[in-house]
């Protein structure tokens, strides 16, 4: 396997510098979203791509810990039908790493017509997101050069722990701070079988990619890394969805990649998951999920142990050094996957 290095690899290996400035930068803004929750009820999520996977994990973090009832907006509803919904008591939540995608900034300016107060979460200090916000919580991932998104999307996914911190969610910041470090112990050591995974996947045209809870966040945003980079026809699915279904197409030639946290209440049916895939002969493979999930699988990358509300930022970077290896594998350039920019703009 070659070993040149991709950007997208420098950029991955950066994650755990880029939490740390993130969190220093925007725990001290805690209060600032302690008193926009004074005024709002539920949360609206806007964004696409990997910032709406984001805005998954962030979902599943505010209902399950902070109490509020979360959902992802349909962008078209503001851009195309012009609608006129009643948000007051809602805040509007707009993830966009660039902080210029103008569906994005279109939405949340109309969220806020509409009587939302509004929350920007971005990686373009002093774009339009970042100045039009109410709060404004700027990621510090420096610039990601990159197609993929790596360390912009981890920086938002700390972004919405701290989000749910100071909309009242009892968990503790000083286990958020444990993550950067976490993140630097897999890098170090991401586990024996990544090479084995990816020549495992070489020959394969798809994949199905699933987790829940928490971590359907990083199943969807593991699916679309190796769409983008890889041109793997993947699908990221809850193993609720899968099970009603779709699990017919996994086979020996369609892999079944599962993530889990080390604990949680959503491991025991990934566990269970694994075994069933294995025991329909195909190949089932693991991302965390501790000693259970590697028991079940075929091959297992190891996770941080973290707590299931924190696992989701860790539990994506094997999925990331799996789709880079993969792409360069194949003879593809990681950095910049056909078809696509850093800005996608949609009307």
């Amino acid at each position: 396997m070659t070993t040149t290095t991709s950007v997208m690899r420098s950029e991955i290996a950066e994650q755990p510098d880029a939490l740390r400035r993130t969190l220093d930068a925007l725990l001290p803004q805690s209060a600032e979203i302690a008193a926009l929750a004074q005024q709002t009820r539920q949360v609206l999520f806007i964004a696409r791509g990997s910032s709406d996977n984001a805005a998954v994990y962030g979902g599943y973090l505010l209902q399950a810990h902070a109490g509020r009832l979360a959902t992802l907006a349909s962008p078209s509803i503001a851009t195309t039908y012009g609608a006129k919904v009643d948000l007051s008591g809602v805040l509007a939540v707009a993830i966009s790493q660039s902080g210029r995608t103008e569906e994005i900034v279109d939405t949340m300016t109309w969220a806020a017509d509409c009587g939302a107060r509004t929350v920007g979460i971005t990686n373009g200090a002093g774009s339009p997101i970042a100045e039009t916000a109410d709060v404004a919580l700027v990621t510090r991932a420096g610039d990601e050069l990159a197609v993929p998104a790596t360390k912009t999307y981890t920086t938002q996914l700390a972004a919405l722990a701290v989000l749910a911190l100071g909309l009242g969610a009892e968990l503790g910041a000083d286990e958020l701070n444990r993550v950067p470090d976490a993140i630097e112990e897999t890098l170090a050591e991401p586990g024996e079988q990544l090479d084995e995974i990816v020549e495992r996947l070489v020959g394969v045209h798809g994949a199905v990619v699933s987790g829940r809870g928490m971590a359907f966040s990083t199943a969807l945003e593991a699916a679309l890394k190796l769409k983008e980079a890889c041109y793997l026809h993947a699908m990221g699915l809850s193993y609720a969805d899968l099970l009603h279904g779709p699990i017919a197409v996994v086979d020996a030639e369609t892999p079944a990649i599962l993530v889990a946290a080390g604990s949680g209440p959503t491991l025991q049916g990934t566990v269970a998951l694994a075994e069933r895939v294995v025991a329909n002969g195909a190949p089932a493979y693991g991302i965390g999920g501790g000693s259970a999930l590697a028991g079940a699988c075929d091959l297992c990358l190891p996770a941080p142990d973290l707590p299931e509300w924190l696992a989701p930022i860790s539990l994506i970077v094997p999925a990331q050094l799996i789709t880079e290896r993969l792409a360069r594998r194949l003879g593809y350039d990681p950095d910049a996957p056909r078809g696509l920019g850093k800005v996608t703009q949609t009307s």
